[in-house]
């Protein structure tokens, strides 16, 4: 065994030992299922480090502990979603780690909260403008996902005339796509106390707009200032998620996870030149 690594049957050999921070994130094993695996990744190297069967605790902390306790002690860092799951278990194992609420993941509340709003005036449009009937609305909902999550800055022409026709039949949905670009800017912030006073304003402004986003950042409001001490965000999670998503689909699936798990190490870790 290496120190702070794993060799099992197959010899995957893995030196975590300079391991500082440390991503969490999961995939889903089979599409279209719920047996997800638990993705654990160094984001200083960018390298898979680690895969749990699933998403409970014992699961998880049965690969931790293989590390040893001098790895983990060292962990300044662990980078997560705001599932809420992780979050203990990296406070018991590794409380010198400071956790950080990837800033893709409190995006992504606020979007998602704004597409279920889209979704729900599409199938049933109401507070109307004068003069808007209900299949006007529906008409200039079509296609206008993109419209409405993507940054302002970075819509296509096409876009920004769809979301013009949306702001044009949903005060509700102009009002939150405003709210949400304003949030968006929160995060240019140069430090946890500059975001401070404009998060708990936004937050407080929101709140009737976007009732759960809000509430979930409430229970998370010290992870997510972390972001402006850390800037982590789930680029390099991101990436690698891609990667064994690619792995999946070139086995056409995997239904055994010590098989997936294998292929996925050997894949970042194994050097066809090495002795």
């Amino acid at each position: 065994m290496v120190n702070g690594g794993v060799c099992e049957r197959k010899k995957v050999c893995i030196d975590v030992s300079g391991l500082r921070r440390l991503g969490i994130d999961e995939i889903a094993l089979r599409k279209g299922h719920k047996d997800f695996v638990v993705v654990l990744s160094d984001l200083d190297t960018h390298r898979l480090i680690g895969m749990a069967p699933s998403r409970t605790h014992a699961a998880i902390e049965a690969v931790l502990n293989t590390w040893g306790p001098d790895v983990l002690s060292n962990v300044v860092e662990v980078s997560m979603d705001l599932s809420g799951n992780y979050r203990g278990l990296v406070r018991r194992l590794m409380p010198q780690a400071d956790i950080v609420a990837d800033r893709f993941h409190i995006m992504s509340l606020v979007n998602q909260e704004l597409n279920q709003a889209r979704n729900a005036f599409r199938r049933s449009p109401d507070d109307l403008p004068d003069g808007v009937t209900p299949e006007d609305a529906k008409a200039a909902l079509k296609a206008s996902k993109y419209a409405l999550l993507k940054p302002e800055a970075n819509l296509t022409d096409t876009q920004r005339d769809k979301l013009a026709e949306v702001i044009a039949v949903s005060p509700k949905l102009a009002l939150m796509h405003q709210s949400k670009e304003a949030f968006r800017k929160l995060f240019d912030a140069e430090s946890w106390s500059q975001a401070l006073p404009d998060f708990l304003d936004w937050m407080k402004a929101a709140k009737s707009l976007y009732p759960n986003a809000v509430a979930t950042m409430r229970r998370w409001f010290g992870e997510i200032l972390q972001y402006f001490e850390h800037r982590t965000t789930s680029g390099v999670v991101e990436g690698i998620n891609t990667r064994l998503k690619l792995i999946k689909r070139s086995g056409y699936g995997f239904t055994n996870f010590e098989r997936f798990r294998l292929r996925c190490l050997i894949c970042w870790h194994f050097s066809p030149t090495a002795a």
